[in-house]
């Protein structure tokens, strides 16, 4: 399971030249109804920078045309239907050759108490088909403990240990219209411990489509998020939701695609982010996390404070303003990932090196930087800056 995860993650894109080719799962969550199921509704997907769909879907049968239409678009499905769940075994076996198909939807946000029967559910499934993905998203830690049914670490190793699939995934949405929820990170140390302990990788969420707290993302809120989760070892992305779902108990709105299937400002915005995530998935895919550390003159709770600089940084100066810095190691190549914690302003650093390395710019392309002498760089709000070495 783990080897065919993995070939799914690093199939190639055609990147820039400057750095690896590969490509970033990035999941379209809430996606097409089955009511608009086309082809040329993926390919408004495809065109959007999306390369899984995941839609609600109830019956087999529109679970089926989803897979057909995303075939056609050049998309992957992650499967769900109602049959999934009463009949497993003949469901998997209907559509597990299907080319688009790349993975199985349990549920979300499961309990510890709901741990035994996922197991056992995911273990029907693996029994057919035990080379495609079976996926679902866990709680955020401010889920609290006695609904979880154990401290948020915990919960997290008892679901890796006792269900047993092959990736991690959680949800969270730090932007809210007060500010950033500050155990956003400590979620992040969490998730990208556990799971690298266990050897699994993980996929993290920014939020697309508005509703109580959370307002209409901005370039700026969906930079922090991904870049982020980056930073952290993400190794799929993922955006809460892709279709307008239908206001209830939430007040949702603002989504890449409205409720009458209209394309927002949001779509763009999506799209263009999506763009300039693709151009540096080389340095991510693959990726081990070497350090996470915090720069500022306050850090969030759960986080390591930035004492001694990693080999060969000689010099980082953030001026106070709080910085994520994440060392990491892809295909014997390090890279220093800086991302700004702040959405309300942008900053200058100082940073300098002890021997020659290079700037990844957003569109892929190396640029030298000095090994002699401090340069001073801007950081935009939620952007990130990333150097490399070998």
């Amino acid at each position: 399971m783990a080897a065919a995860l993995a070939s799914l993650l690093l199939a190639g894109c055609g990147g820039k030249a400057d750095i690896p080719e590969a490509t970033l799962p990035i999941l379209a969550w809430y996606s097409i109804p089955a009511e608009h199921l086309s082809v040329e509704r993926f390919q408004e997907l495809k065109e959007a920078g999306f390369n899984i769909n995941f839609s609600h879907i109830g019956s087999f049968d529109d679970a089926v045309k989803s897979l057909d239409c995303a075939q056609q678009a050049g998309v992957k499905v992650m499967f769900t239907c109602q049959e999934l769940f009463t009949d497993p075994e003949n469901t998997v076996k209907k559509v597990m050759d299907h080319p688009a198909l790349f993975g199985y939807f349990l549920r979300d946000e499961p309990v510890n108490k709901d741990f035994p029967d996922l197991a056992a559910w995911a273990d029907r499934i693996k029994a057919v088909d035990p080379d495609h993905v079976i996926y679902l998203n866990l709680n955020p830690n401010y889920a609290p403990e006695e609904y979880l049914g154990s401290p948020y670490r915990e919960h997290v190793h008892k679901f890796i240990e006792e269900v047993r699939l092959p990736l991690v995934s959680f949800d969270f949405y730090p932007v809210t219209e007060s500010g950033i929820r500050e155990r956003w990170w400590e979620n992040l140390e969490d998730i990208s411990q556990e799971s690298a302990a266990a050897g699994l990788p993980f996929w993290a969420f920014a939020l697309s489509t508005a509703h109580k707290p959370y307002p209409i993302p901005t370039m700026a809120s969906l930079r922090l998020q991904f870049y982020t989760d980056l930073a952290y070892g993400a190794q799929g992305l993922q955006y809460f939701t892709y279709w307008n779902p239908v206001p209830g108990t939430w007040d949702f709105h603002d989504a890449p695609i409205d409720l009458d299937g209209n394309r927002t400002p949001v779509y763009d915005m999506v799209k263009a982010m999506n763009a300039e995530l693709q151009t540096r998935a080389g340095i991510f895919v693959g990726a081990k996390v070497l350090q996470v550390r915090h720069t500022g003159e306050t850090v969030p709770p759960g986080v390591t404070p930035l004492t001694d600089l990693p080999e060969p940084l000689t010099t980082l100066d953030t001026h106070g303003k709080g910085a994520v810095v994440s060392v990491l190691e892809n295909g014997g190549v390090r890279y220093l990932m800086l991302v700004n914690r702040s959405l309300d302003e942008g900053f200058d650093y100082d940073i300098a090196f002890a021997r020659k390395v290079e700037r990844i710019g957003r569109d892929g392309k190396a640029v030298k930087v000095p090994a002699k002498g401090t340069q001073t760089f801007h950081l935009e709000e939620g952007d990130c800056a990333i150097f490399r070495w070998k």
